[in-house]
Formats: structure tokens, sequence, C-alpha cells
């Protein structure tokens, strides 16, 4: 028995003698001899079909396995984007054996196990409606159109709005545009670059506390395909006038290097035409302006990603974008009475130069449990416009010309730390800290001709207006799964620190604000397909800082906006709850209550007939909205959604001479479908219809739209043409004041029966892989408003 022990031990040593001198090494490399990074190496035993054990390759693209026992294996490696091969069969034990591969790139596209779809997929979570638009086939072409894929988002000349709430703030990757042109950025943004847009109504403790409305956030694709690739695009179109714009970028992903490149020009025209019926005193006073523009932008676009190892990512981004837009309005003002008719034509011209800088380096550790981002932001944004504002034609009123020049400049950075542990799959918890600071400069000089038709120069009317502001902010977020019940709670901590200056009467204004900003939702799954959401989040807005700036902007002789240098932040409590069907948006309840609720006002000064438009504090706004939202699944080939809304708005203020209280229902239904035509034409409508409402002190009339497009796809889908026609109905806004001594009639209308032509053509590498990052933090609370 002693001697069959020692026998057995012996076997065993051996054993592990030969286990421990079975090393097996090799290098993953492509045609090119580049070495393969995180390519995927499994080692099999022959006859058994489950893997012995896996390793992936490192930034060499070098492997190795270790102590492997005795026996006949063969070993396969392979990486996205690349053809799998296999070794041959050998036989262990061998000592230090190599086995090397060279990997061919694939030739099938892998973009076609994709399954794609007409629709974009829709999803209701307790604090956000998601359009999913990665797998969906879609007709349009830039943001805007993207936008209208929204259910309940109305837009109306480049003007978005929901539930009756205009304050929308629009974000890309959770970075604010605040500081861009809004009907640009709409314009401007390819359709092709995005990959979902979540409409925020309750947004989370890990976004900024700014705005009272909801967020829009547009999220972009990442660099997901293997190899070199990019596309080129061309748009022509009639918008008031002919329009251009053409594009290119180009993007590569081999091995640990991910880069981006892109630029375009696009030569825009648009149209904005305002009439204004008043009563001043015994006179009537008709004001049209008719205001035909083209912009001319241009924008470039790069990032570079490069992944130290699997769990480690450094990066940098940045953009250049200039705006350049000349514009003449003509305006014609008459005034009547019962014995005499006087006319006063003037031209307002603007010569606007827009340029935003920013830079955007980061770094991120992710593994399965932990995801790190640490994030900088600079941007740098100025901002010039010389406006001439004179007499023209056979005027019976006699008028000064004027002169303008109004400059700005904005420096803003910002500093971001998120951290995400994922401690299971029903238990998360989120934390980070963001630090910005913004400086602006804001100088408008006013000058007035002479009778000699010398311009001197106003100082009464001018002024210049700094702006140093930071705010700081810690926030932390836990996510909860129990059974059927989800449970998200945050808390955000912001400390604002703004001092204004006015460097003219050497006054400056200090406010400091500090204050909590909890939100949280529940949710909890009644039956399989229907699901209830309860949310709740508290949040801040901030007066711009152009309305800041006592500025004082004319539109024609008598009409002008004036800032408000008094003005104090908002704050919103707000509540929503809601119903979904399959994880799809069915019925939904949100209530906000706003405090010192930022308020445009419009006031009338008899004596000079001027009229101005201001930014006011009001006392309260309440606002009701109830959304019914169905699919059209039902109706056969038709993929889309139709709803309902209903909305009460609230305006009251006690403090106001006299006092204002307006409350106003307003009922809207929209639409949006898409369905397949013969010769696999794709075909997209959406509309919309809303009995009217209020926007500001201005009750409007009934709106209504419809867009129509088509898209059809060639050379094996490499090229894509796009045709679509936009505001079909001739609908223009209607509008009435009555408070105080104003009683007016607003009429604002806009290019329509718009025509657009796209030719999108893709090149290169159509390989899928996954993406290294998401997206990345939230940018600095930059609140700068300029017109186009």
């Amino acid at each position: 028995m002693k001697l069959k022990s020692t026998f057995l031990l012996v076997a065993l040593l051996i054993t592990a003698a030969s286990i421990a001198q079975n090393t097996i090494t090799g290098t993953i490399k492509d045609s090119l001899n580049t070495p393969l990074s995180f390519a995927n190496i499994i080692l099999y035993e022959v006859g058994n079909e489950k893997a012995i054990t896996g390793v992936i390759s490192n930034e060499t693209g070098a492997y190795l396995f270790e102590n492997i026992a005795n026996g006949i294996y063969v070993i396969e490696a392979s990486v996205l984007g690349f053809e799998t091969k296999k070794s041959n069969e050998f036989q262990l034990p061998q000592s230090k054996l190599r086995i090397d591969f060279t990997l061919n790139e694939e030739t099938q596209n892998l973009d076609e196990v994709v399954v794609k779809s007409r629709r974009p997929q829709i999803k209701q979570t307790a604090e956000k409606l998601i359009v999913d638009l990665e797998n969906s086939d879609m007709v349009n072409t830039n943001l805007q159109d993207v936008v209208k894929k929204v259910p309940g988002i109305i837009m109306t000349n480049g003007n978005v709005s929901y539930a009756g709430q205009g304050n929308i703030r629009i974000l890309i990757n959770g970075k604010t545009t605040d500081y861009m042109d809004t009907a640009s950025l709409l314009r401007d943004l390819p359709a092709d670059n995005i990959s979902k847009v979540e409409l925020i109504q309750q947004p989370g403790s890990e976004y900024d506390a700014e705005g009272s409305g909801p967020i829009l956030n547009i999220i972009l694709k990442n660099n997901v395909k293997l190899g070199t690739h990019g596309n080129v695009k061309q748009m022509v179109g009639y918008e008031n006038r002919f329009e251009y714009a053409t594009s290119a970028s180009i993007a590569s992903y081999k091995n640990k290097l991910n880069w981006q490149l892109s630029a375009g020009y696009q030569k825009s025209t648009s149209r904005d035409d305002l009439t204004l019926s008043r009563k001043v005193l015994n006179d009537t006073y008709k004001q049209t302006s008719k205001s035909a523009f083209d912009p001319r932008i241009f924008n470039v676009d790069a990032g570079i990603d490069y992944y130290l190892s699997d769990k480690h990512t450094i990066g940098i981004k940045g953009s250049i974008i200039n705006n350049d837009s000349d514009r003449v309005s003509n305006n014609n003002t008459t005034i009547s009475n019962a014995t005499s008719d006087i006319t006063l034509l003037t031209d307002n011209s603007f010569d606007r130069n827009r340029n935003i800088k920013s830079l955007n380096p980061y770094y991120e550790f992710k593994d399965d449990k932990n995801k790190l981002v640490l994030d900088y932001n600079y941007v740098d944004y100025s901002y010039d416009n010389e406006n001439n504002l004179y007499q023209v034609g056979a005027s019976t009123q006699p008028f000064n010309n004027r002169r303008y020049f109004q400059n700005a400049s904005f420096k803003i950075n910002t500093y971001k730390t998120d951290y995400k542990r994922t401690v299971n799959d029903n238990f998360s918890w989120d934390a980070g800290v963001k630090f910005s600071d913004v400086k602006s400069d804001s100088d408008l000089q006013s000058l007035t001709e002479d009778e000699e038709g010398v311009f001197q120069f106003r100082p009464a009317e001018s002024n210049r207006f700094l702006v140093d502001e930071t705010v700081l902010a810690f926030y932390s977020k836990m996510n909860v799964k129990v059974d059927k019940w989800t449970f998200s709670g945050g808390l955000r901590w912001e400390e604002s620190d703004t001092q204004g200056t006015a460097t003219t009467t050497g006054e400056t204004r200090t406010r400091k604000i500090s204050k909590l900003f909890p939100s949280a939702s529940l949710s909890r799954k009644i039956t399989n397909e229907i699901s209830a959401n309860l949310a709740y989040s508290y949040r801040i807005q901030r007066p711009s800082y152009s309305s800041l700036n006592s500025f004082v902007y004319f539109y024609d002789p008598f009409t002008f906006e004036e800032g408000n240098p008094n003005l104090k932040p908002a704050f919103t409590n707000s509540y929503q709850f809601n119903l979904t069907f399959d994880n799809q948006p069915f019925f939904n309840i949100n209530y906000r209550e706003t405090s010192d609720q930022l308020f445009e006002i419009i006031t009338q000064n008899d004596a000079s007939a001027e009229t101005s438009r201001t930014m006011i504090n009001l006392a309260d706004n309440k606002n009701w909205s109830f959304s019914f939202f169905a699919p059209l699944d039902f109706i056969e080939n038709i993929d889309g959604y139709v709803g309902v809304q209903a909305n009460h708005n609230a305006y009251t203020s006690e403090n106001l001479e006299p006092i204002l209280d307006l409350s106003k229902w307003s009922f809207t239904g929209f639409a949006g479908a898409e369905y397949e035509l013969p010769w696999e034409i794709n075909s997209e409508i959406s509309t919309y219809y809303t009995s009217g409402g209020l926007e500001g002190i201005i009750e409007y009339d009934w709106l209504a739209g419809i867009d129509i497009a088509f898209s059809k796809s060639f050379l094996d889908d490499k090229l894509k043409v796009s045709l679509e026609f936009e505001e079909l109905i001739q609908r223009p806004f209607n509008g009435v004041v009555k408070y105080d001594n104003v009683d007016a009639t607003v009429v604002s209308n806009w290019a329509r029966n718009n025509v657009f032509l796209q030719l999108n053509y893709s090149f290169g590498s159509k390989f899928g892989k996954n993406n290294k990052r998401e997206n990345s933090s939230k940018d600095e609370q930059n609140r700068i408003k300029q017109d186009n």
C-alpha cells in the first residue's frame, strides 16, 4: 500500500512538471504587418467543443498561454473586422511553442448583419423620452429633421417647444450649446452623425441644474467602424432663395488609435418678416419689417482617441465654427389717424461675424464595475456686429440715422470628474464634481448722425459690460432595482458667484447663490407590458448674459430690445407621472411651478411712440400638461406614432402695475409616419396642429405644419439621395398683446414651401466595433444668447 502511494505521488509530480513547462506564445498581425491589439485568442482541445482558455493580445499584438496540460490542441485568433483563423493541430508537451497569426481584413460587410428598420426605437423612462436612431434607415438630412421625430416636439421657424414650454436647452453629448445660434445648429448638424435623441423631462443630479424646461440631449455616433472610412455630402435647396452646402469627413480606427476629421461649408438663405400694428393714443402705427439673410457657415472638427489598454483611454477633440451673416431689413412704418398719414422708410443693415473655438481633452478608465472620466473643456467665443439704421426713400417722418457697434467675447473653462460604480445588476451609484469659469466682455457703442452727416458718439446709450462667473457643483446619485421596483435618487449642490460690472458707470453687482437641487424617480412594473413612473426635479434658470446687459437693440425706428441688469434667477419644481406600454410612451402628466419666472414683457411709451421688449422676473408661472401617445403599427406597412397634448399655462405677477394675470389652455395633435414605397424608396411625413397658446405676453392663434421626405440608396448603399419638402402649410404666426397701454397685433412669417436635395456618398471600410467610450461629461453653464 505504501509503495502504491509512492508511485502515485511520483506520477503527480511528473504531470505537474510537464504542465509547468507547456507554454505557447505568438503575435497577431494584419496583412501590413501591423500588430493587432485586443484580438481574441482561444485555445481548444481537439475532440472537445468547449474552449479550454482564452486571452487577449496586448498593444504589440502578443499573447501568452502558460501551464497548459499535455494534449492535442488548436488555437483560434479573431478580431472584429478581420477573418478568423485557426492554427493547425499541435500536440503537447512541447517547450515554448510559438504560433503566429496574420489576419486578413474581412471582405464581407459586417454592417449587413445589423437589422435595419425605417422606424426609430422610442423608449420612455421615468426621467426621459429616448428616440434611438442607431439602426433606423433615416430619410432626413439634419438635426432639425431628427428633432421632429421626438413625439410632442413642435418646430416653428427654428424654434423648439414641448408641451407649451419653449425654454428647451439643447445639449450635444451632454454639453451645452447655449452659446450657439439654435436655428443654425438645427440646420447644420447632419442627421447621419446622430445616434439618439433624449428628451430629458426630469433631469437627474448628473445634469447641470440650469434650466426650467426639458433638456434635448443629442448623442452623436462614435467612430464605430474599423479601418478607414468617410463620406462626402452635397446639398442644394430653396428656402426663400437658392442655398447650398458641402461637407466631407474621414475617420479611422486601427489597433489602438481612433481619429476623426470633418469640414463643411454652407451658404444658407432664410427670411423673417414681422408686421406689428398698434394703437398709440389717437394714432395707429403699422410697422412692417422684411428681413432676408444668408449666413455663411464654415466648420472644422477633429478628434483623436488613444487606447492605452483595454481599460484606459485618453483623447482630445476640437472644433472651429465661423458664422458670417450679412442682413438687411426693410422697414416701413405708417402712422395714421383721422386726418393724416405719415410714412417712414428705413433700412436696418447688420454685418455679423461669430467665431467659436473649443478644445476638449479627456481621460477615461473603465472596467466591468467602475468608470472614471476626467474632462476639461475650453470654449472661446467672439461676436462682432455692426448695425446701421438709416432713412431711405420718400419718407415724410423726420429721422436721425443711427449706428451701433456691438462686440462680445466669452472665454469658458470647465473641469469635470465623473465616477460610476456598478455594484451588481440591481445597484449602482454615481458621483462627480464640476467647476466652470466664465468671463465675458460685451461692448456697445451708439452713434447718431448729425445735420452735417457725421456720426456722433452717444455715451448715454453706450456701455461696456463685464461678467465674471464661477460655478462649483458636486453631485451624487444611486440607482436601485428590487423585484418590480426601480428607484433613482440624487442630490446636486451648486454654488455660483456672479459679478457684473458696467465700466461706463463703474457700477458692480455681485450675486452669490448656494443651493441644493434634489431629484428622484420611482418606477414599478405593473404587468409584463405596463409600467408606471413618477419623477421629481428642482432646478434653477439663471438669466442669460446678454439679458443682464443693459444694451439697447433696435429692430426698427420705434421697436427695440433692452437688457435688464436687475434680473434674478428663477427656480422650478417639476413633477411627472407617466405610463408606458412595452417601454414606449403611452400617457404622461407633468406639472411645473416656477418662482421669479424669467418673462419677456412688451411695454409702450406713448410720448415717444416707442415699444420695447424687456426680460423681467414674474412672481409665478404654473404649467400643466397631459399627453397621450399611440403607435401606428396597427396600419399595415406603416411605422410611426400619433399623439395629442393638452397644456395649460398661467403667468401671474402682483408686482406689476397693472397686475399681470394670463392663462390659456392649448391643444396639440402630432403624428409621424414612415412608409416604404415601390422601388425601395423610403418616405416620411411629420405633421402637427396646435390650437394656439401663450408665448410670453403674446397670445397666439392656431399653427400647423407638414413636412414630407423621400430617400433611396444606390451603388450598394454607398450613395444615398434624399429629397425633402418643408413648411408646406402657409400659416404665419398670428398674435395679440393687450396689457396696460399696449394694444397690438403681431404677424410673423418665415420661409415656406422649402425644398432640399442631398447626396451622401460613403466610402471605405464598414466594419463595426464596440464603442470604447460613452458620452463625455457635460459642459459649462454658458448662457450666451445671440440672434442669427
